[in-house]
């Protein structure tokens, strides 16, 4: 699961790489939580696009949001599958966290690069576009933590995530290891 990931200057840079245009109030290091706005990058027609959305669907029960969706099988879901079909977007992000057993909160991200890519979807709601991180299962750097991940998609996979005829191969891939540190130790 990602409950929450971060964004810094170079995140937002190596974004505005891809789209050229994005909103850049958002630089600086800040944590994103489920239901707040944060940069997506989505395509349209050729061209890569930046989007402001808001992290999570509303649930249809009314009781919270789904935030994250696992990719093994979000094509099966009737709530994922029009979205994930036609809707994929990349979420740039320094990298994410995740908590051990004992609440210790630790930060996961690539040591030689400083953004990567997150893999989602999203679609339009009453108010706003809203947006979903895909999930896989954990490689080795994670599974000690927990037992889900975002998947990250490289540079070399962006033009693939965003074509309809070879996407799903994506879908099941296991990111490469990560780096990370603790950020907040609980006594």
């Amino acid at each position: 699961m990602c409950g929450r990931y971060f964004i810094d200057e170079e995140s937002i840079r190596k974004a505005e790489n891809l789209v050229k245009t994005i909103d850049l109030s958002l630089a600086g290091r800040r944590d994103i939580y489920p239901s707040q706005p944060a940069p997506i990058i989505i395509r349209r027609g050729e061209e890569y696009a930046s989007e402001l959305c808001s992290w999570g669907f509303p649930r249809y029960d009314k009781k919270g949001l789904m935030i994250n969706a696992r990719s093994e099988t979000a094509l099966e879901r009737r709530m994922f599958r029009k979205s994930l079909l036609e809707r994929r977007c990349l979420i740039p992000a320094a990298g994410f966290y995740e908590w051990d057993q004992k609440k210790n909160k630790t930060a996961f991200f690539k040591k030689d690069t400083p953004a990567i890519f997150i893999a989602g979807f999203y679609r339009q709601d009453k108010e706003d576009n809203r947006f979903i991180i895909l999930t896989t299962e954990a490689n080795e750097s994670v599974k000690e933590i927990h037992d889900r991940m975002p998947i990250i998609i490289e540079d070399k996979e962006i033009e693939h995530w965003f074509d309809p005829a070879v996407f799903e191969h994506l879908l099941h891939k296991r990111p490469e290891n990560l780096a990370n540190e603790i950020v907040e130790k609980k006594s």
